[in-house]
């Protein structure tokens, strides 16, 4: 869906104008895909927007940017208060956000290192990437014809620009052919995840996911599914898995930032089913937090008021 436009960008510590928030055309980052970035959500709440898991995004940006050595100028509380000025002045109840780390123009080549790094955020309002219905109903998903990245080739563990070609090649190739999503086996023929999400199974009532070592990104809704499984007393199991799994799971989901928690109903044309009770159950503990209603998990709230 097209970007709606905002009043403000974040760009070095400046507030710029909408549509004067550019690059040039020779900027290394967009010849050779050399930037780190992050999705976060702000959710409205009763206390106003709030940033869902800011900090676990900040600082995974950062990870990212020491794996590509880039050193970003700004501190992890700079870029904090970056995102939430920009959702107290762009007047929105939820938004997305998008920092991105990049690369200045004046230098061109294979090496990096002589480049400056810069850094931009942007804000707006996005709704369900994968539509209200899938996240109500379930989405159909298509084992892709790709195959995920190997971590020796390009580091799984970052948000790097460049490696999300192998992401949206995977996305075409499941949209083309008439389905919601893709998932990508890894180079050992295991699932590692969907084109920009981590993927969960349940099987005879244990929450089943891929380790991180399968070139799985280290999701942060993953994480925060993982840590509301635990508290519900939902067995976990992070093991390999392979595409069988999928298709005679109990039931299936999606989790990311911008999928939030999504059902899947089938994968490859084998029906798994409609949303069953676990990833309802997950669902119900995710919105309530984001929204600001489980004062258990406020710690993983950071609202734009500060109060």
């Amino acid at each position: 869906m097209p970007i709606p436009r905002m009043a403000k960008i974040w760009m070095d510590g400046e507030l710029v104008d909408w549509e004067d928030a550019k690059i040039h055309v020779l900027n290394p980052s967009l010849h050779y895909g050399w930037a780190v970035f992050e999705g976060i959500r702000a959710y409205a709440t009763e206390r106003g927007p709030a940033i869902f898991q800011h900090r676990a995004h900040i600082e995974r940006m950062f990870k990212s940017a020491q794996v590509l050595t880039m050193e970003i100028p700004f501190s992890p509380d700079e870029l904090m208060e970056a995102s939430r000025e920009l959702c107290r002045i762009n007047g929105q109840e939820s938004y997305y956000i998008r920092p991105l780390a990049y690369l200045g123009y004046g230098e061109m080549g294979l090496n990096p290192l002589p480049s400056a790094v810069h850094v931009m955020v942007a804000v707006w309002p996005w709704g369900a990437y994968l539509g209200a219905d899938g996240i109500a109903n379930g989405v159909r998903a298509k084992i892709s014809s790709w195959q995920r990245i190997n971590a020796n080739v390009i580091p799984t563990g970052t948000k790097a620009s460049g490696v999300y070609i192998n992401s949206s090649l995977a996305k075409i190739d499941a949209v083309r052919a008439g389905y919601d999503e893709a998932i990508l086996l890894n180079e050992h023929g295991r699932v590692a995840e969907g084109s920009g999400e981590n993927v969960f199974v349940v099987r005879d009532g244990v929450l089943v996911t891929p380790p991180t070592s399968e070139g799985v990104l280290q999701g942060v809704t993953r994480d925060a599914v993982l840590n509301f499984a635990r508290d519900a007393d939902i067995p976990i199991d992070e093991v390999p898995m392979l595409r069988h799994d999928l298709y005679t799971a109990d039931e299936a989901f999606f989790t990311g930032t911008a999928a939030e928690i999504v059902p899947i109903k089938s994968v490859d044309d084998r029906l798994i089913g409609p949303p069953g009770p676990v990833t309802r159950q997950l669902q119900d503990i995710f919105f309530s937090v984001v929204r600001g209603n489980e004062p258990k998990y406020d710690h993983m709230l950071d609202y734009v008021s500060g109060s």
